[in-house]
């Protein structure tokens, strides 16, 4: 224990904070809430509690665990779980939505600390796992004693001690804890390790965990030194959360495979268990694909997107359908087109029409299957193509306007192609448009 001691010591908690600590109810997590309560008695402590809607004994573990805080005056905050994709538990969505709970809790109680009971054999267990399944630098080295996000700090103090230790003092102090069976069972892929594999180790060196934690801080300081190289090359690649391929593909190797893994933790919350070596070498391949279009499925029902040169998440865009009528301004997603009255460029982004030979109402709508327009001196294009020639990516085609007249005559295709219903700036015309898009929004 004294290491433990030692280590929240040098982190100068000040006891106006508030701290929060992640628990379950089990051994681990109660000694953590004792441990913490005993240590900062003048700080606001939070017992942040997951129901994960899994086990039928759940339910009781919550009462149990909120009758605990409210006789230690800990503050009890509560959330359940109340379905999962398809229906199905899994691990990883139960995790995603477990840390996305803490981080609310973070931003509510303006914390800086959130408290997690990992102990020195989750460690143990995680490195070997990482090393049979395959990771990279930031898997092999596990569980951090402390792990930077962007406003707070996750501080993991038990993993100095075993779990053989920690339940033992839960007994010794009369902590109570519930135990989760399903934790006995080689079922699940960690528990064979922890029964077989971590459990012959401690035959060999009884403090193994201690070694591997010394595992851990090695290669987390080479971790960091790649980081700090990697952050400064991603400011360069990276531009409204999509990733230039073009740029990418300048840098070292190394470089790149970093660069991807950094865009991954980014989008998923830093969670090192949804960013595998196959995830990586599946976008890498992705990359250099011949396709200029394609895509990968992702973990937790995600779509990862290469459109052309850059690369990026599908955010699911609205692609509802729209018809307006203009009159003097249209406001679309992509961008702005207004009726103007005078000229101000010659290119696609402006035209010119005769209302004589239009059918008005002028119509600003989104595209349709088997459009087509009369390109101006170069006869019946499908805008289908329009759009692969002008490298329009696949999440705006279904939103990009097209202007038509009443009798659905399109007219213009703003900022790709004028129609032959356009007219010279000597020509007869009464009707100008404009077309401004929203910055960030260009095709390449």
């Amino acid at each position: 224990m004294n290491e433990v001691y030692k280590f929240l010591n040098s982190l100068n908690i000040k006891n106006t904070e508030s701290l929060i600590i992640g628990v379950s109810y089990g051994p681990d997590s109660m000694f953590l809430l004792n441990l913490i309560k005993t240590l900062y008695k003048e700080n606001k402590i939070i017992c942040a509690h997951v129901h994960h809607n899994h086990r039928k004994e759940s339910d009781e573990e919550a009462r149990r665990l909120e009758e605990y805080c409210n006789k230690n005056n800990i503050v009890f905050e509560f959330m359940k779980i109340e379905n999962y994709t398809n229906d199905k538990f899994t691990e990883e969505e139960a995790r995603y939505k477990r840390y996305n709970f803490f981080k609310s809790l973070i931003e509510k109680y303006k914390s800086k600390y959130l408290f997690t009971a990992h102990h020195g054999d989750d460690l143990s267990e995680t490195i070997l796992m990482r090393l049979v399944r395959g990771s990279n630098l930031n898997g092999y080295k596990g569980i951090s004693l402390i792990r930077k996000r962007d406003n707070y700090s996750i501080i993991r103090p038990l993993l100095f001690l075993t779990k053989e230790q920690i339940e033992k003092a839960c007994d010794e102090k009369n902590i109570p804890y519930a135990v989760d069976n399903s934790n006995l069972s080689d079922k699940y892929t960690r528990n064979r390790f922890r029964n077989n594999i971590v459990k012959y180790l401690k035959k060999e060196n009884k403090d193994v965990h201690k070694k591997f934690l010394q595992f851990s801080k090695e290669l987390e300081g080479y971790d960091n030194y790649v980081n700090d190289v990697v952050e400064n090359i991603y400011k360069s690649v990276e531009n409204d959360d999509k990733l230039d391929i073009v740029m990418l593909n300048k840098e070292h190797p190394l470089i790149r495979r970093k660069v991807i893994e950094l865009y991954l933790f980014n989008n998923y919350n830093d969670d090192v268990k949804l960013v595998t070596n196959n995830i990586v070498e599946s976008i890498l391949a992705m990359i250099d694909s011949n396709k200029p279009n394609i895509s990968i499925s992702m973990p937790l029902s995600k779509t990862l997107v290469k459109s052309y040169n850059r690369i990026y998440f599908d955010k699911e865009y609205d692609y509802n359908n729209y018809h307006y009528e203009l009159k003097e301004t249209i406001i679309l997603p992509s961008g702005i087109i207004s009726q103007v009255k005078e000229i101000d460029n010659s290119s696609n982004y402006m035209t010119k029409l005769d209302s004589s030979e239009i059918a008005l109402p002028i119509i600003v709508r989104n595209r349709k299957d088997g459009d087509k327009i009369e390109v101006l001196g170069s006869g019946t294009k499908k805008i289908k193509d329009i759009f692969i020639d002008s490298k329009v990516e696949k999440h705006e085609r279904n939103i990009y306007p097209i202007v038509t007249d009443s009798e659905d005559n399109i007219l213009w295709l703003p900022g790709l192609k004028k129609s032959k219903y356009d007219k010279s700036k000597s020509g007869k015309y009464d009707i100008i448009l404009k077309y401004d898009r929203k910055e960030n929004e260009n095709a390449e």
